[in-house]
């Protein structure tokens, strides 16, 4: 056998080895990735399950009982869901309407608004509620302006609808950088060939933009509840931890001076989680029944 021959032999089990680990190669990149997502994803959720059952170092469906039997554990709940609705609902209605201007805007105000939305998102926490309390408290500027003038009457910073301002508030530019991409979907030429049959704004909105955009909708409305029922910090840093949502019940129970509870606050979480995972599979139905869901169906 000739040396070229034996080369031959010699570098195709080389080949195949580089072929194997090039096979190898994504999952070797994608390993840091994976052991993040359960070290701080998975990991603390597993916890959680588990220390749910715990009551008084037995397994037991107790602290689950606890919680639906406290009429003040389920008002905490009822808040949170009020809050984190309604300020879904402005928020994105908000938002859908600034993103559908922006589409109409010159390219350098648009990217100028996007940057600055970019950055308010971040304006968040204890800054934002500080900031709200300058402009809005008892002694705020604009309060005592619009008082001097009997504009306003027995609005409070500090209960349920100064609450939902500050929802409202952040929940905004979330829901603009959601948005945002999904707008370009839409095409003017859309538009143009409603009105020559004979179809006006609303119509072209309710029968072709709005069922096209349905999707992204739905999911920037679970987004947006999520983020809301998750807000700790500016409604800790406004009330003090003195209106009750669930967040604050949450952090009582695992940070309290008094009644130090981490498996209540573990069953709390995963009731949390259960109440996500619900509104999720109701946006998913949705979806399924909105005309781009209809029309991904039909492709199959």
């Amino acid at each position: 056998m000739s040396s070229s021959a034996i080369s031959q032999t010699q570098q195709v089990p080389q080949k195949r080895m580089l072929k194997s680990l090039q096979r190898f190669k994504p999952l070797i990149w994608v390993t840091p990735l994976a052991l993040f997502f359960y070290l701080f994803q998975l990991a603390p959720m597993i916890w959680v399950l588990i220390n749910s059952f715990v009551y008084e170092e037995e397994f037991s469906l107790e602290n689950y009982l606890e919680i639906l039997d406290s009429g003040f554990m389920l008002q905490a709940f009822g808040n949170s869901l009020w809050l984190a609705v309604w300020s879904s609902v402005f928020g994105l209605a908000i938002a859908t309407l600034l993103v559908s201007s922006l589409r109409r805007l010159d390219s350098k105000i648009r990217d100028g608004v996007i940057a600055f939305t970019n950055m308010s998102s971040n304006f968040a926490g204890v800054p934002l509620s500080f900031a709200f309390i300058i402009i809005l408290g008892t002694n705020g500027a604009i309060t005592l302006l619009l008082k001097q003038y009997g504009l306003i009457g027995d609005f409070d910073l500090y209960g349920k609808w100064g609450l939902l301002a500050i929802y409202v508030y952040f929940q905004i530019p979330l829901a603009v950088l959601l948005l945002y991409p999904a707008f370009d979907a839409l095409s003017d030429d859309w538009q143009s060939a409603a009105s020559l049959l004979g179809a006006n704004t609303a119509q072209y909105w309710s029968k072709i933009a709005l069922p096209v955009l349905s999707p992204a909708l739905f999911g920037t409305f679970i987004i947006l509840i999520a983020n809301a029922i998750g807000a700790y910090a500016s409604v800790y840093a406004l009330t003090s931890g003195n209106y009750n949502v669930i967040t604050i019940r949450i952090a009582s129970l695992v940070s309290g001076d008094l009644f130090l509870e981490p498996n209540l606050a573990a069953a709390i979480s995963v009731l949390l989680m259960l109440l996500l995972a619900f509104i999720t599979v109701i946006n998913q139905w949705l979806i399924s029944k909105s005309y781009a869901g209809k029309k991904s169906n039909a492709t199959r």
